[in-house]
């Protein structure tokens, strides 16, 4: 409250899904809401670009104040909870102060995106606005060439690093499968998909929409690890379009 008793005026949280990687690939209003941001925050890693940053750096003002929200890149589980309260205290000295803070993410900031370890530590505090994107699931269906599912068929997004049963059996009973965060469980992966009977109708994609952008038959991908940026999409139904296309890159 101010000295007159009226509620004081706080910034507003804005989580802003860039979509896979291209910056064509934002919305308009996520282009908007960036270049006129006078705070903006994006995920970092301890060594290294941001890519979320590097997706909308053109969109950035020179003068606006920048929060990277450094969480180290560790195959080993890391106290990251310290680094989003951290994080969330510094972004609300922003909000207190009436400044809007625009947080850059990854893709779609609701679709395994880490805004939502800010979004639940301020959205009780601030005024919180979800600026959808594009998602990697989309974008790799779209550089597949190949639609995600049809009619009636069930589709299920499945996290690579599950345990092969989990991942065996969720996809028995699905009609259609997206595997995320394939990375280093590539060729598990491939062996369990194999072993199903799926592998012909399993398509691979790596860094969509980028310049490192590859695309394959799964069956045809013979590295045993992958990029973090990499997805497994199998179709399991009656549809012309189940067999991946050919290799391009």
């Amino acid at each position: 409250m101010n000295q007159d008793g009226g509620a004081r005026a706080t910034g507003t949280l804005y989580g802003v899904g860039l979509g896979p990687g291209d910056p064509e690939l934002m919305t308009l209003k996520a282009h908007r809401l960036i270049s006129s941001a006078r705070v903006v925050a994006y995920p970092a890693p301890d060594t290294g670009e941001s890519f979320a940053r590097s997706i909308a750096a053109d969109a950035i003002p020179a003068g606006a104040r920048e929060i990277p929200i450094v969480v180290p890149m560790r195959v080993e589980r890391f106290p990251a909870r310290a680094v989003y309260d951290r994080a969330a205290e510094e972004i609300a000295g922003e909000l207190s102060a009436g400044r809007d803070v625009v947080v850059l993410c990854e893709g779609d900031p609701f679709f395994y995106g880490s805004f939502m370890y800010l979004y639940e530590r301020l959205v009780d505090r601030f005024p919180a606005e979800i600026v959808p994107g594009v998602t990697s699931l989309t974008a790799c269906a779209a550089r597949l060439g190949r639609p995600l599912t049809a009619r009636n068929d069930v589709l299920t997004v499945i996290p690579g690093p599950l345990a092969d049963e989990e991942i065996a059996a969720r996809i028995e009973a699905a009609g259609a499968v997206a595997i995320m965060k394939v990375g280093r469980h590539l060729s598990r992966l491939k062996s369990l998909i194999a072993r199903l009977g799926l592998l012909d109708h399993a398509g691979y994609v790596e860094r969509a929409t980028l310049a490192a952008e590859a695309v394959a038959p799964l069956g045809e991908v013979d590295t045993a690890s992958a990029p973090y940026f990499s997805m497994i999409l199998i179709y399991k139904g009656d549809e012309a379009w189940m067999l991946p296309p050919r290799s391009s890159s």
